[in-house]
């Protein structure tokens, strides 16, 4: 294992592009429609195209990462649910069941689902969910063990994780997308407690009041969410002197966003187009952004999530999410549901005609004079 000191965070280039932003809002501009008329559809597009760096862009094989681990603070109540529905879940993403499984399987994605510090050891499941196995192109999701230890210790008394646990998450996670195809990496996790995780990060990394940031996450009553702010409490005053963004990554992350920063920076670096699921997700998206703040340039976020401190989260990176549909459940389905948008903002740009190329007249200058 390597420490983070010893770390090598990637060089990512500002992809700012005078000319082709230009190009792009040429085209969008000469569409068989008034101008600006499909909204922030065609700032979508605009956005893919600069990404992908093509007045045409095409996206290409979409593979949704899913990253699982478990928490320490989870034995603290800070969730609604016991810690082993992490192990249950990633079985249920495996077999199909699961609404990210689901939405993957429709869109025809690619599901990798990596443990990376699930309490119990995940296997294969034998066989889908009858769902799943109706879908004749239905392809099992695919497991990556990349487990560091049996769910992170308890931040609330010291350090989630070692220096060399937290480098080992970000190097694994630049490996698995390094091993993966594709233009477009759609974010997911799972973990019991790790909204309490993102909670933290905020916290500490943006400067947000714990009590604004903290909420009911899988479904806290309000003397639940109480603890879970008291638990949270302790554990930024047990690691008070972790303030960098990978010290507090190791001191209050899980092994899952670690992970998922890893693949973020490394995602960055291919140049894909990165969707950007809810609050967690967006965690590992926060933490990899002060440490390349370019990373920011490649994302697209996909909703405001229920939970409280996304919306904050949201503003300190000033992003514009696609949806406000409420969701707060996590594994990526909110990447998964914005999925069409991204599809269709290409298909415009590739397909839909210009005035002149449809023989359709544009816009009559009636200013005075003319």
């Amino acid at each position: 294992m390597q420490s983070i000191a010893h770390f090598t965070i990637p060089q990512i280039t500002d992809i700012t592009d005078p000319a082709i932003t230009a190009q792009l809002q040429h085209a969008l501009d000469q569409k068989t429609k008034p101008q600006g008329s499909l909204g922030r559809l065609e700032a979508l597009a605009l956005r893919l195209g600069q990404i992908l760096g093509s007045t045409a862009p095409a996206l290409q094989q979409p593979q949704m990462l899913v990253c699982a681990g478990d928490h320490g603070l989870a034995a603290r109540g800070v969730s609604a649910f016991p810690a082993d529905v992490t192990w249950q879940m990633v079985h249920n993403f495996l077999a199909g069941g699961a609404a990210v499984s689901v939405l993957a399987r429709q869109h025809g994605m690619a599901l990798t689902v990596v443990d990376c510090g699930v309490a119990r050891a995940v296997e294969p499941p034998v066989g889908s969910s009858p769902a799943a196995a109706q879908e004749q192109s239905f392809t099992p999701p695919r497991l990556l063990q990349r487990r560091l230890a049996a769910g992170t210790q308890d931040a609330s008394c010291g350090p989630a994780m070692t220096p060399e646990q937290c480098a080992q998450a970000l190097a694994n996670g630049q490996e698995v997308v390094r091993g993966l195809p594709g233009n477009v990496l759609l974010l997911g996790e799972m973990g019991i407690g790790n909204t309490s995780v993102a909670s933290l990060l905020l916290a500490r990394l943006g400067g947000v009041d714990l009590a604004a940031c903290t909420g009911a996450g899988t479904g806290l009553d309000a003397e639940g969410v109480a603890r879970k702010r008291a638990v949270l409490q302790q554990a930024l005053q047990a690691n008070a002197q972790a303030t960098s963004p990978l010290q507090a990554l190791a001191a209050l992350g899980g092994f899952e966003v670690a992970t998922l920063v890893g693949a973020v920076l490394q995602a960055a670096t291919e140049r894909r187009v990165i969707v950007v699921d809810g609050f967690i997700s967006s965690a590992a998206v926060f933490v990899a952004s002060r440490l390349r703040p370019a990373v920011l340039q490649r994302c697209v976020f996909a909703h405001r999530s229920g939970e409280p401190g996304h919306a904050l989260m949201l503003a300190q990176m000033q992003a514009e999410p696609l949806l406000d549909w409420g969701l707060r459940l996590g594994e990526g389905s909110g990447a998964a549901l914005a999925w069409p948008l991204l599809v269709s903002a290409c298909a415009i740009l590739r397909e839909m005609a210009s005035f002149e190329a449809a023989g359709v007249a544009g816009r009559v200058d009636c200013s005075p004079g003319n």
